[in-house]
């Protein structure tokens, strides 16, 4: 009597590295998205540094002092590290966020990834470690050429500021973060939502909409909200103290910036595995 033995092979399971080239793929194969992003940092970097080559006429002529007022002083951090290249970056890297999870429900390819890999907290830990690392990169790249770049211009003028100093060193890193910052949101507003235009359009209400209605100084309730929308840290992170520039009385500590930059970057990746997690795809 004999008794026959069945092997049944299992497919190995996909490591996370696995996962991770097959966002990868999936990233290099749109090239609009990658275009998109290293596109607007050329930009930004250009605007930053066409800022500060504009202003070199006002330095070497400065206004006449106003009656009462300090006499003027050129704030090299706020020109070199400007708010548009920064809102420019934010909205490419949100839009990018957004893509890389919508993008896979409007062509339904996030079914068969899902059949391929049932493990969706792993697909999601892919998408996050990819579009962060990248955007992190594009952030660091535009904020570091922008700081060298512009002061070296104004050092011929001797208002430029030193990378050693621990503000410039804080505002770098600060208007560098921001980026991947962006990403993730865009990508949690892309699981909520699960549509190109309703994406983009929340995208930029949150952005640049949100932080007009929460402005001002006359209630405090109303500041406290807006200094805690994603892209107010930056502004304080990027602050000299040796500028003409004060801050609001209930402006935020600059420990506080951090953590709420961090607390956007958590939730917004918390939201997506998620909603993800739950939702059919």
């Amino acid at each position: 009597m004999s008794t026959l033995s069945v092997r049944t092979t299992a497919e190995p399971a996909p490591r996370f590295t696995d996962l991770l080239a097959a966002e990868w793929i999936k990233l290099r194969s749109l090239r609009s998205t990658y275009w998109v992003l290293a596109l607007a940092s050329l930009v930004a970097i250009g605007v930053n540094l066409n800022a500060v080559h504009a202003d070199l006429t006002y330095i070497d002529h400065p206004p006449h002092r106003m009656p009462g007022m300090p006499p003027y002083r050129y704030d090299a951090m706020w020109h070199s590290l400007g708010s548009i290249s920064c809102d420019l970056m934010a909205i490419a890297a949100g839009s990018l966020g957004a893509i890389t999870v919508f993008g896979e429900y409007t062509t339904g390819l996030i079914r068969t990834t899902f059949a391929a890999v049932p493990d969706r907290r792993g697909v999601i830990g892919a998408k996050v470690l990819l579009i962060g690392g990248i955007t992190t990169l594009a952030g660091v790249v535009v904020s570091t050429v922008s700081f060298f770049s512009c002061n070296a211009m104004l050092a011929s003028r001797h208002v430029g500021l030193s990378i050693t100093n621990p503000v410039s060193q804080r505002a770098v890193l600060g208007y560098a973060l921001i980026v991947p910052v962006c990403a993730l949101v865009g990508m949690a507003l892309g699981a909520l939502l699960r549509h190109a235009t309703a994406s983009i359009v929340s995208l930029v209400v949150l952005m640049f909409i949100a932080p007009l209605m929460f402005g001002g100084d006359r209630y405090r309730w109303l500041h406290e909200i807006g200094s805690h929308l994603p892209l107010a840290p930056v502004d304080r992170l990027t602050y000299n103290p040796d500028s003409n520039t004060t801050l609001s009385e209930w402006a935020p500590s600059v420990l506080d910036s951090w953590i709420t930059m961090g607390a956007w970057a958590a939730v917004s990746v918390a939201a997506t595995v998620l909603v993800v997690r739950r939702r059919d795809a």
